[in-house]
């Protein structure tokens, strides 16, 4: 079992990685959020415990891009931040579970367990909306079998969609799934995702799928 611990607090790093070698688990740790991320995306690890507050690229920015990128494995995360939004925001960007510091490693211990016991993930199913196609697992999109090109971001935010099928997403809460919580929602960042979207999912059919709800948001239905 191999754990990558992200880091930047030397007695905090050296405190878990000591205590879960302790408990014959192979720990590397790294303080710096882009080197983690870079390790996470190469390594054969199976769980990563990742502290929310890094120098340079944030915990949270390393979360979400792990997850747009395919990293499956469980995540971990450190916060100094007991407040339910900030949890929620955690979990919405992918993490598996959270733990708040100070913490006692008895705590971490038994929740890094409880996630190294969970079987392996299942394949990731296929989301359909009318004709078109995602894969989650292998992260591409068809419509009607023709395979479409999309960037993280715009994959992440038609997969929401699509997730939510039939429901108007308001703009803020796409905001925060694919941007995270503290970017800002006065930008028109979504409208011009959603423009990119138009053009690759709908432009070449007569029956459009994704609609504006005006003053709301969008949604994706047949």
């Amino acid at each position: 079992m191999r754990i990558l611990v992200i880091e930047d607090d030397p007695t905090v790093g050296q405190y878990v990685k000591r205590g879960l070698e302790e408990h014959r688990w192979d720990v590397d740790l790294t303080p710096d959020g882009e080197e983690g991320e870079r390790r996470a995306g190469a390594g054969a690890y199976d769980l990563v415990v990742l502290d929310m507050r890094l120098p340079g690229k944030s915990g949270l920015d390393v979360l979400q891009s792990l997850r747009a990128n395919g990293f499956e494995r469980p995540v971990l995360v450190l916060t100094a931040q007991d407040a339910v939004d900030a949890k929620v925001t955690t979990l919405r960007a992918g993490a598996d579970d959270y733990v708040t510091k100070p913490f006692a490693f008895e705590e971490l211990l038994a929740r890094v367990e409880a996630l190294t016991r969970r079987p392996p993930a299942i394949a990731a199913p296929t989301l359909r909306v009318g004709d078109l196609e995602i894969d989650q697992g292998l992260r591409e999109v068809r419509r009607a079998g023709e395979r479409i090109e999309l960037t993280p971001k715009e994959y992440t935010v038609l997969e929401y969609l699509a997730r939510h099928a039939g429901r108007v997403m308001s703009r803020t809460l796409i905001t925060e799934y694919a941007w995270g919580y503290h970017f800002d929602p006065g930008t028109n960042i979504v409208d011009v995702v959603i423009n990119h979207l138009r053009k690759k999912i709908d432009a070449k059919h007569s029956r459009k799928l994704i609609s504006t709800v005006r003053g709301v948001g969008y949604v994706l239905k047949e």
